[in-house]
C-alpha cells in the first residue's frame, strides 16, 4: 500500500462521506471513489459498507483506519526527527499537558540542564491527549504522559510516581467537606455534570456536561457551578479558594510516565529519560 492510499481512505473513513473527503483532500470525487475500490480489491477485503444514505466502516474497515493512522504518523515522524537532526541548533522536544505534572517539569528541566552535554530542551505544552499524538507522528522526542488517560503502546516507558484522584467541587457545595466521595455519587451529581473533553477528531461525546478545552476553562467553570472533575490529586497545588476537594479512593490510581519511542536511538533523550527517573 502507498502511503497516498492510506491518507485517501483515512480521510473518507473519518468523513463517511466520499464529498467531504475529496473536498479534504482538494481532489475530485470520482478519482477518490476509485482509488478506494482499487485498494479493496487489492487487499480482497471490503473495507466501507455503502448504501444510497450512508457508508459505514466494516469491521476490516476499523482495522485498516486504526493502522494507517499510525502508519501516517510514522511516516510523518521519519520526516520530521530527519530534519530535525540535521539542524544546527540540536535540542530535545518534550510534550506534557498544560498544568499537569508542572512541579515534575520544573525539577527535570533543572536537573538535567545540570548534566554534562545537555541540549536546549523545547516544552511543548498540550491539550488533553495530545502529546501522545505529537510523541507518534515527531513533533515531540519525548513526552510525560498519564495512565489511564494517554495510551503509552507502542512506547518505551519509565513509571514515575502513581497518586490517587480527587473530585474538584465549588467551594461551599454540599459534599465538599466530606471525607471522602465514590465515583458513583460522583456521577449523581446532577447539578455538577461531568465535562465532555474532545475527542482525538475534535468532536465531543454527548451528554450534560459543558465542553471542555483545556484545564484553565475546567477550573473556571468548577469555580461557576457548572461542572466538577475527578482529577490527580496534584492538581490541587494549582488550585483557588473557590474550589474545594474531595478524595475519591474508588477512582484509578494515576501513573505518570515518560515515553519515547523504541527505536530512539538519541542520547538526549535517554538523558532526560535517566534524569526524570532519578528525580
Amino acid at each position: 500500500m502507498e502511503t497516498r492510499e492510506l491518507r485517501y481512505f483515512v480521510a473518507v473513513a473519518e468523513e463517511l462521506h466520499f464529498g467531504r473527503a475529496a473536498q479534504r483532500l482538494a481532489m475530485a470525487q470520482p478519482p477518490l471513489s476509485r482509488a478506494i475500490q482499487q485498494l479493496e480489491r487489492r487487499l480482497g477485503v471490503v473495507l466501507l459498507q455503502r448504501t444510497t444514505r450512508a457508508i459505514a466502516l466494516t469491521e476490516a474497515g476499523s482495522v485498516l483506519l486504526r493502522e494507517a493512522r499510525a502508519a501516517l504518523d510514522a511516516v510523518e515522524a521519519a520526516e520530521r526527527r530527519t530534519r530535525r537532526a540535521a539542524s544546527d541548533r540540536p535540542g530535545v522536544v518534550l510534550a506534557t499537558k498544560a498544568g499537569a505534572s508542572s512541579e515534575l517539569l520544573a525539577k527535570l528541566l533543572d536537573a538535567y540542564a545540570a548534566e554534562p552535554g545537555a541540549v536546549p530542551v523545547e516544552v511543548v505544552l498540550c491539550g488533553p491527549g495530545e502529546q501522545e499524538r505529537l510523541l507518534r507522528d515527531g513533533r515531540a522526542d519525548v513526552a510525560i504522559l498519564h495512565r489511564p488517560f494517554d495510551t503509552t503502546a507502542g512506547f518505551d516507558t519509565e513509571d514515575l510516581y502513581t497518586e490517587p484522584q480527587i473530585v474538584v467541587l465549588p467551594a461551599g457545595h454540599l459534599l465538599a467537606d466530606r471525607p471522602h466521595i465514590s465515583m458513583d455519587e460522583v456521577a449523581t451529581l446532577t447539578d455538577l455534570p461531568q465535562p465532555r473533553w474532545p475527542r482525538r477528531d475534535g468532536t465531543y461525546p454527548d451528554g450534560p456536561g459543558p465542553q471542555i478545552r483545556d484545564h484553565t476553562q475546567l477550573t473556571q467553570l468548577i469555580a461557576l457551578g457548572r461542572t466538577c472533575a475527578v482529577v490527580p490529586e496534584s492538581v490541587r497545588t494549582h488550585l483557588r479558594d473557590e474550589h474545594a476537594t474531595v478524595p475519591v479512593p474508588d477512582a484509578p490510581a494515576v501513573t505518570t510516565v515518560i515515553a519515547w519511542p523504541p527505536h530512539s536511538r538519541s542520547k538526549p533523550v535517554a538523558d532526560l529519560v535517566r534524569t526524570a527517573t532519578r528525580l
